[in-house]
């Protein structure tokens, strides 16, 4: 009978002693595993008047969900007017710029085809402003820059000024 209280005593000891740890344990822990949303990372939608104009009128674009992972990688799925999907999917490289709460982004798409784009970016609390343009393989676009802000990306010399420039609101 003896023993059995001193085993027992022991296995809550064992449990407790298990199940517990010190302030600094946690915060090690947590930062070893962090997840926290940095910079574009989470999900986004646009719709309606949020959708580029040059999206809008090229493709017929109605609305975008964008998932930015904190794992780098992304998926976004943008809808034309007819309920049509187009998914894209890869990896993003994010980056602060020397501009004040702007940053810049580069996207590696592995799906539907590869390719690499680059372009600028900015969230402010639930809303993200976003600018992009593909540039390898080469189309003649030239990235918009931190320095000269949105509305500065150019294709074939002209600028696009607001026309490539899409708003996101976060859904999570």
């Amino acid at each position: 009978m003896k023993a059995i209280r001193i085993w027992s005593l022991l296995s809550v000891a064992l449990v407790v002693g298990l199940s517990s740890c010190s302030e600094d344990e946690e915060s090690n822990d947590n930062n070893q595993n962090n997840n926290d949303p940095v910079g574009i990372q989470g999900e986004w939608q646009s719709s309606g008047s949020n959708v580029a104009p040059l999206l809008a009128s090229l493709f017929g674009t109605d609305s975008i969900y964008a998932n930015f992972s904190t794992d780098l990688t992304y998926t976004v799925e943008q809808y034309d007017t007819n309920g049509a999907k187009l998914t894209l999917t890869g990896t993003y490289v994010q980056e602060e710029s020397d501009v004040t709460g702007i940053w810049t982004i580069e996207v590696n798409q592995s799906a539907p085809a590869a390719l690499t784009s680059e372009g600028i970016f900015q969230v402010d609390g639930n809303t993200l402003k976003y600018e992009i343009v593909q540039t390898d393989p080469n189309i003649g676009a030239t990235p918009p820059t931190p320095a000269d802000g949105f509305g500065s990306s150019a294709s074939g010399g002209t600028p696009l000024g607001n026309l490539n420039v899409q708003n996101y609101v976060r859904i999570q």
